[in-house]
């Protein structure tokens, strides 16, 4: 089949195959985290998304007609932005646990004041926050997260084509995996949180039997060092604990898609 022998509908269907693509996999991009941070250049997020939907085109059902300058085509073009956007968001909820977890731990530790500045997002965060959102990326690749993100992406064509409206999505996956992040940041912070509180404790009851001794002095450095060994066994199962919070994440990313059908 010829260009020339294409009508106008099968010529913005055949395109379609890429350019709807291509609007979900950018929007994904731009919500998720690393490939979404101010330090990648805007122009290789373009390229990277264009890619990779010209590799994935070959894979994509049938995809509706429209004319690309009406209403129609407009209002399906934010609605693939939104879609990848929401999949890149549930992605994001996953790295906020990790972001979360250097937080508590820094409040803990009396380690809030440890700050650097994020070139990512232009803002101050704890430095434990930022090691453990490093940990979390090497984590997330070692387990090829960002393939099956990518898998779930191209399924969500065949479950939730173009035109079948976005706000028929079961969206209360969403908000309850805003609660899970913050129930998984507090449970893998419980133990150092209960252990330092211990320590205060201590350190309360001291103040009042002993009102001479410069408990400043004598339980910041005691307090920090406990701080560093809590800090040493919550990284230590922080790997399995992610690899379960990355499996139940990307889980509830395909059962948006499917609609509970996977």
């Amino acid at each position: 089949m010829s260009f020339m022998t294409l009508s106008a509908p099968e010529l913005t269907a055949w395109l379609g195959k890429a350019w709807w693509p291509f609007l979900r996999i950018g929007a994904l991009i731009w919500a998720m985290p690393l490939f979404g941070d101010l330090l990648t250049l805007p122009q290789v997020r373009v390229l990277l998304a264009l890619l990779l939907a010209l590799l994935v085109a070959p894979m994509m059902p049938a995809m509706p007609a429209f004319d690309p300058f009406s209403l129609g085509a407009l209002a399906l073009a934010t609605e693939q932005i939104l879609m990848g956007a929401l999949l890149g968001l549930m992605v994001q909820m996953l790295f906020t646990v990790m972001t979360m977890l250097g937080q508590m731990l820094s409040l803990q530790m009396s380690l809030s004041m440890a700050v650097m500045n994020d070139p990512a997002h232009g803002e101050s965060v704890p430095l434990l926050s930022q090691l453990l959102m490093v940990l979390g990326t090497f984590l997330f690749f070692s387990l090829d997260g960002h393939l099956v993100v990518l898998d779930v992406l191209v399924e969500s064509f065949f479950t939730w084509p173009p035109g079948q409206g976005l706000f028929d999505l079961d969206l209360q996956r969403l908000l309850e995996l805003f609660g899970w992040m913050f129930g998984s940041a507090l449970i893998l912070a419980l133990p150092a949180i209960i252990a330092m509180l211990m320590v205060n404790f201590s350190f309360g009851v001291m103040n009042r039997s002993a009102p001479s001794l410069n408990i400043f002095a004598l339980g910041f450095p005691l307090g920090l060092t406990m701080g560093l060994l809590c800090l040493l066994l919550t990284v230590s199962g922080v790997p399995g604990r992610f690899a379960e919070m990355a499996s139940y994440a990307l889980d509830q990313m395909r059962l948006l898609v499917t609609g509970g059908a996977a």
